[in-house]
This record gives C-alpha cells, sequence and structure tokens, in this order.
C-alpha cells in the first residue's frame, strides 16, 4: 500500500483534515507531522499516526523560526515514521524547509517531494530584500522538489511561473468541496423568499480580512434594514481586533459563529441570498491570484458569489456564470450592484447554477490521483 507522509500547517484545520481524509479515501496510507494553531477544532484528535510539532501563533515571524527548528528536532526524534513513506508532501513553505531537511537527515532524499503551496505569503511579494531573501530560499527548494500542487491557475501565471522561473511538474487541485461519504444532496431550488424581507448577504469561511469587513460593514449601514449581512464561520480576531465592536454596532449585522463541516453548509448558504466571496487582505498579490473555497460550497447550494473583476475569482465568477462581479472593491460598487439587483434576477442566477454539474464544485478521488501522479510515478 503506498504510504504517503504528509507535514501539514495546522492539523486542527477544516481543510486540512479534509485532505487527509482524501488520500485515506484513495486507499494511501497516512502519517503527519503537524503544528497545531488555536483557530478552530481545537479539540481534535486524528485518528492516523501524527507527529506533533507543537503550537505554531499566527504571524509571529520571530517564533515561526523557531517553531521550524522545533519542528525539525521533533521529526528527528521519530525519524523512523519517515522510512516507510513513498511520497512526502509539505503544505505551505515552513513544513516545505522541515519535509527537505528531514528527508535528508533520515536518508531518504530518495523519496519524491511534493510541494503544496496554498497561499503566496506577503513575505514572498514584498519588494524589499526581504521579500527578495524569501523567493531565493524557495526557488533553492523548487528546484528540488518532484511536483508543486497549487489551488489556482493564477497562483502559476503570475508568481511562480511569472516570478520564480518555475518549470517543473505541477497540477492544480482547486478548493472545491470534499465529501467522505455521500455527497450533501444539492437542493433542486433555491426557497422563495418574499419580496419584503431583507437582502441577505453572507461572509462565510476564515474571517480574517479588514478591508472585506470594512466593505460590508458600509454596505449595511447604506441599506439599512433593506440588507442583512450574515457571518459564519472562524473569526481570526488578531487580523480583526474590532470584529466584535463592528457586529454589535448594526442591527442588520448578525455573527454566527464557526458551522459544522460539511453538514452545516446547507444552512449556511440557504440563509443567504448572495456570498462575499471576495478576499482583499493582500490586494495585488495572494488575494487576486486565488480561488476560495466558498466560490465552490456556494455553488453547490445555488447561491450566487460576489466577486471583484480582474481577479482570479471574479474571472471564474463571471466565466463559469457563478454569480456577479463589482468592478472595484469598494462598498461604492457593491451598493450600485445591489441596487441594480431584484429577486428574480439573483433567483434566476441561483436556477442556472443549480443545474450545473456538480464535479464543477466537488473534487473527485481521481482527481487527487491524477494530480499526485508525477510523484507516484518517481516512487515506483
Amino acid at each position: 500500500m503506498t504510504e504517503i507522509f504528509v507535514f501539514a500547517f495546522d492539523l486542527t484545520e477544516s481543510s486540512q483534515i479534509r485532505r487527509l481524509k482524501s488520500f485515506r479515501t484513495l486507499g494511501y496510507r497516512v502519517r503527519s507531522a503537524s503544528f497545531r494553531r488555536e483557530n478552530m477544532n481545537t479539540a481534535f484528535v486524528p485518528d492516523w499516526p501524527n507527529i506533533d510539532l507543537g503550537l505554531m501563533q499566527n504571524e509571529r515571524y520571530g517564533r515561526r523560526m523557531i517553531g521550524i527548528l522545533r519542528g525539525i528536532y521533533r521529526v528527528m526524534q521519530r525519524r523512523d515514521a519517515l522510512s516507510t513513506a513513498d511520497v512526502i508532501i509539505a503544505r505551505n513553505f515552513d513544513l516545505l524547509i522541515i519535509a527537505w531537511i528531514t528527508r535528508w537527515m533520515t536518508g531518504q532524499s530518495h523519496v519524491p517531494l511534493v510541494y503544496e503551496c496554498l497561499d503566496i505569503h506577503g513575505l514572498f511579494t514584498r519588494p524589499d530584500a526581504v521579500g527578495a531573501a524569501m523567493r531565493w530560499c524557495e526557488r533553492r527548494l523548487l528546484a528540488r522538489v518532484q511536483l508543486l500542487l497549487v489551488s489556482s491557475p493564477g497562483f502559476m501565471r503570475h508568481y511562480f511561473e511569472a516570478i520564480q522561473g518555475y518549470q517543473g511538474q505541477y497540477a492544480i487541485l482547486e478548493n472545491k468541496l470534499w465529501f467522505d461519504e455521500d455527497p450533501i444532496p444539492r437542493p433542486p431550488m433555491r426557497r422563495s423568499r418574499s419580496s419584503d424581507t431583507p437582502l441577505t448577504i453572507g461572509w462565510v469561511g476564515s474571517i480574517r480580512c479588514a478591508p472585506s469587513l470594512n466593505l460590508l460593514m458600509e454596505t449595511a449601514d447604506h441599506f439599512g434594514d433593506r440588507v442583512a449581512i450574515e457571518i459564519h464561520g472562524n473569526v481570526h480576531r488578531h487580523a480583526l481586533p474590532d470584529f466584535d465592536e463592528q457586529i454589535d454596532r448594526r442591527d442588520n449585522v448578525s455573527y454566527f459563529g464557526p458551522y459544522e463541516y460539511p453538514d452545516g453548509l446547507a444552512e449556511v448558504y440557504g440563509r443567504c441570498d448572495l456570498v462575499w466571496a471576495q478576499d482583499l487582505w493582500q490586494r495585488g498579490a495572494n488575494s487576486d491570484w486565488l480561488l476560495p473555497n466558498r466560490i465552490y460550497e456556494a455553488s453547490w447550494f445555488g447561491c450566487p458569489s460576489i466577486a471583484v473583476a480582474g481577479t482570479e475569482t471574479g474571472n471564474k465568477v463571471a466565466r463559469n456564470s457563478l454569480g456577479f462581479v463589482v468592478e472595484e472593491p469598494s462598498a461604492k460598487a457593491l451598493i450600485s450592484l445591489l441596487d441594480g439587483l431584484d429577486r428574480g434576477a439573483v433567483r434566476a442566477m441561483s436556477d442556472s447554477i443549480l443545474s450545473m454539474e456538480d464535479t464543477e464544485f466537488r473534487l473527485v478521488p481521481d482527481a487527487i490521483r491524477v494530480a499526485l501522479q508525477p510523484a507516484l510515478s518517481a516512487s515506483s
């Protein structure tokens, strides 16, 4: 049985858990070494062998260097865990450093190494000496991996090919829905809402984008009781220190807290007429290049997304008719869009999305197997 060893940035993060479970669904044996953060699912305990690399704090770069050294030490204490690996996957740059060093130190340099880049961190796009040093380090390790996995073609087009000059093997695995067993049924149609109810805009997932929060709050202030803003997910309060104050000041804005994945998705998206899908906190770089999982989740349940034109998210929403786009990331542009929408247009868009093939929004096992094939072939 093929064994995949995964170096993970946060074992308790839901997308991380889904990815490791997807490997097991494919019949691979899974082991991992992972940091823990305190953003969500803090009580989660994996049912596969895992090396605990310790607590990694958000945005504390000096301590992250200490964490990398600690991670190397803890893996080397359990060096036998790597001895049976057929493929090693590192899910972000910190883990790539640990994976490459421990693979070499344990005599496993022949094992194919996969770099799965989930986001282009702001450190790598800085124009100063720090950014140049980070890109140089990444290029050195990119030359030593057998496969690069990304979730958006924008990462390849705008960064890895254009900036890093990467010409090696790569595969794109979009952030689509993953179901361990039977998929949650898609609704045959969206439930009707009366014309006198507020138009409900959802903000769902990892809530960490201050520009999005400000934009949505300005929109709520403009429309009053004609629009409701519903926020569902895990709030990164280190990034949004005034989040609770912003919500408490407005009667038409509500925070519902975290939700169960995937069982809670139907209720979350069923409550929303539209979803704010755009990430804005790293404009001009990562935010413009990524494809967030919320566009796939929302589309599964027939909820149209709103994104910004010219970004990878906006281009996909417009090209695939998954919702509506605004010309700029501003409250003024969002207000203008909402002023021009009626429930009939929203309902027509919803019906169109629900008529699309579910594989547009759901990750199927074969897609993962095909994406990993260059590394799997190299291991045989």
